[in-house]
């Protein structure tokens, strides 16, 4: 028991810079809202749901983390910063992270049956602050979520996930086969696409730029080559001629 406490501490360690030792970890509320889970796990087990409850809810007041006590996690799951919200249904693998603010959130039967309404995220995918995961979906292996996305589908193996609805970008393997990448954020060669989408807007705006530039530098000089009568004016009314009479 000692040594998968070291073992979790040491996980914790290895994926934030922040702790000096593994005491402060030993002060973060992720770590004691893993900890009561499993306790009230245990209790919702042996079908004592209240008591399960009243961990749940005790663990909640004092984390701000909220873990259905139906859930299941795996191994050394690290929480930071808190504020987090997993459903009944949903299930962790092993070495998982989740950032602040991130909701494993269910869907509403219409045919009033629990069942499995929340996401499943398998062994080491990292989520992303503010993300939101919905439904009885599949995160893949070394999946990344990344911050405030919302996720309604399966994601695949190695994917990182963008955006409101979010899409897929795959990561290439060099990439996703690193230990650990903070805040499910890879950069850079998964952001490639994207870059070179940005710098392609980029072009054409500064070719709008231009265009538009050249239309305002006709429109000035028109405006100062006089017309004709403005000619005729400005040189004043044409001589009479004397008649002949005269």
């Amino acid at each position: 028991m000692f040594a998968n406490l070291i073992a979790y501490l040491d996980s914790i360690v290895a994926r934030d810079p922040a702790p000096r030792s593994r005491w402060e970890v030993l002060l973060y509320p992720g770590f004691w809202a893993v900890f009561w889970h499993r306790v009230a796990h245990w209790l919702f087990e042996a079908d004592l749901f209240f008591l399960a409850r009243f961990v749940n809810h005790t663990s909640r007041f004092v984390t701000g983390i909220d873990i259905h006590p139906g859930a299941r996690i795996g191994r050394h799951l690290f929480i930071d910063h808190g504020y987090t919200v997993i459903g009944e249904t949903a299930e962790i693998g092993d070495n998982v992270t989740i950032y602040q603010c991130v909701t494993l959130g269910g869907t509403n039967p219409a045919n009033g049956i629990p069942g499995k309404r929340h996401p499943t995220l398998q062994d080491n995918v990292i989520v992303g602050s503010g993300a939101q995961i919905l439904g009885p979906i599949t995160v893949g292996p070394r999946a990344r979520i990344g911050a405030n996305a919302v996720v309604t589908d399966d994601v695949p193996e190695g994917a990182t996930m963008v955006g409101v609805k979010a899409r897929s970008t795959l990561v290439i393997a060099e990439t996703w086969q690193k230990d650990f990448m903070p805040y499910g954020t890879p950069c850079k060669e998964p952001c490639e696409p994207g870059g070179q989408r940005f710098e392609e807007l980029e072009a054409e705006v500064a070719t709008l730029r231009g265009q538009v530039e050249e239309l305002l530098s006709e429109r000035r000089a028109a405006k100062h080559v006089p017309s004709g009568r403005q000619k005729a004016a400005a040189e004043g009314p044409a001589p009479t001629r004397k008649s002949s009479r005269s």
